[in-house]
């Protein structure tokens, strides 16, 4: 039993796990939602392909910082927020490349008293089925963590006044 209970752990332990973790924050007395996203700058090159596939994935790796143009692109084409049935626009406010991992905070521009938010992530599911798009949303006095996957890539939720 003990064995096979090892054996178990240890498959599980090797099973590629594909997740990003994301935080939209909103910002109290303001019209700005803040989103944190974090992930590995391997993929997130490879899952920039698959909305501009003219670009060399190793000039890519080159660019050293990250043209900030691309990111905002590749945002506003993988990570939709809804506030009030309209659709907001990221722009970056600084990257972070460390380790192997890239770090994005963004501001997108909403209302001051959402009534209703909707949030939508494809980020790598175009390249991996088991793709997890782990996501934290804080706005009013909501306080929410959802997982968004390939079969369930979007939430709504009704926002207290």
């Amino acid at each position: 039993m003990i064995i096979r209970t090892l054996f178990l752990a240890g498959c599980l332990a090797f099973q590629p796990v594909h997740v990003t973790m994301t935080s939209i924050d909103h910002v109290p007395g303001t019209d700005s939602l803040k989103v944190f996203l974090k992930m590995d700058y391997g993929l997130f090159l490879r899952d920039y392909q698959t909305i501009d596939d003219d670009r060399d994935l190793y000039k890519l790796y080159a660019y050293q910082p990250f043209p900030s143009d691309y990111v905002n692109h590749y945002i506003n084409s993988k990570l939709f927020i809804h506030i009030d049935n309209k659709l907001l626009s990221g722009k970056l406010l600084n990257m972070d490349l460390d380790d192997g991992e890239v770090s994005f905070n963004f501001l997108y521009r909403s209302s001051r008293k959402p009534k209703k938010i909707t949030v939508s992530s494809n980020i790598l599911t175009a390249l991996y089925s088991d793709q997890v798009n782990m996501t934290i949303i804080r706005i009013n006095n909501l306080e929410k963590g959802i997982k968004l996957t390939s079969e369930n890539s979007e939430e709504t939720f009704i926002l207290k006044q």
